[in-house]
């Protein structure tokens, strides 16, 4: 098996979305730490705050028995005005095997198509964050086995979310039935959009997005308490939900504005439970770009 990279969903066939899925539930199901055939050296490049995705994939690597490099751009040569394909270019040359990079810019991989080493994207801008993506179907397919027809409503700053875009689209290339909610402001894709109550007691899953106060705060015109109320998960709404359905938030959560904050770790929350698989995934994603088998 060739060194992949993995820039977003589109990489991937559907067949090898679904192995991916299934290596994550080896991984999730031993009780060993499996090694790979050498120990790989790998970087993190994250140029955006991060704790799941940064700190899932270096407890992935290690456990994996890579030596792993954080990467501090504050002490870098990008400081002096280095490009981010020199910065990429020269940990190639250095001998590392694979890197993971999180950056604001959007296809920020397009610069660095000329670099041979496998590249996974830890998050890009507005554009695609593919590890989120697979983490969330590994989440839903633990739950019910199958996406075919299955009701997804994806709540909140649609806009702004990488999250949103990756799942979106590939949870319809599995046969979902997905639609979109929040404030219309917010939503480009105005077929898909659906009011929140209006669709709270046919989902399977309810899949909130936190608001990016970060990239759009001048935009708020109403109070997060009013948000809650208008476009969030309340306790009123959760009690209308189908007896089956889960809720699933990428986070961080901005308890008491996305969701309740009652409702972040009721029975049928599955958020920290992505949290969990999202070590299982990026295991199998570093496997798979590495080209690595069992």
């Amino acid at each position: 098996m060739k060194k992949r990279n993995l820039f977003t969903m589109d990489d991937l066939t559907n067949d090898e979305i679904l192995s991916i899925l299934q290596d994550a539930v080896i991984f999730s199901n031993s009780k060993k730490d499996w090694q790979l055939s050498k120990s790989y050296l790998v970087a993190n490049l994250f140029f955006e705050p991060s704790t799941r995705t940064q700190y899932s994939f270096i407890a992935a690597q290690e456990k994996l028995g890579c030596k792993v490099i954080d990467f501090n751009s504050e002490a870098s040569s990008l400081k002096k005005g280095e490009t981010l394909y020199d910065t990429v270019k020269t940990f190639e040359c250095i001998g590392y095997d694979a890197l993971v990079i999180r950056h604001p810019k959007n296809y920020f991989f397009d610069e660095l198509k000329n670099i041979q080493i496998p590249i996974i994207n830890g998050g890009d801008g507005l554009g695609n964050h593919p590890s989120q993506c697979l983490l969330d179907l590994l989440t839903i397919y633990q739950e019910f086995k199958t996406f075919k027809d299955l009701n997804i409503v994806i709540i909140g700053d649609i806009r702004h979310s990488r999250v949103a875009h990756s799942n979106y689209e590939t949870l319809q290339r599995f046969g979902a039935n997905v639609q979109l909610s929040g404030s219309k402001e917010w939503i480009d894709n105005k077929d898909a959009y659906i009011d929140i109550d209006d669709v709270i007691q046919k989902a399977d899953v309810v899949m909130l997005l936190r608001i990016q106060y970060e990239r759009h705060a001048e935009e708020m015109q109403i109070t997060q308490e009013e948000y809650l109320k208008k476009y969030g998960l309340t306790l009123e709404r959760e009690k209308k939900m189908k007896s089956n359905a889960i809720i699933m938030h990428p986070a961080p959560v901005n308890r008491g504005v996305e969701i309740d904050d009652a409702l972040v770790e009721c029975e049928r929350s599955r958020i920290f439970k992505q949290v969990q698989n999202g070590m299982f995934i990026r295991q199998a994603i570093m496997k798979f770009v590495l080209g690595e088998e069992f």
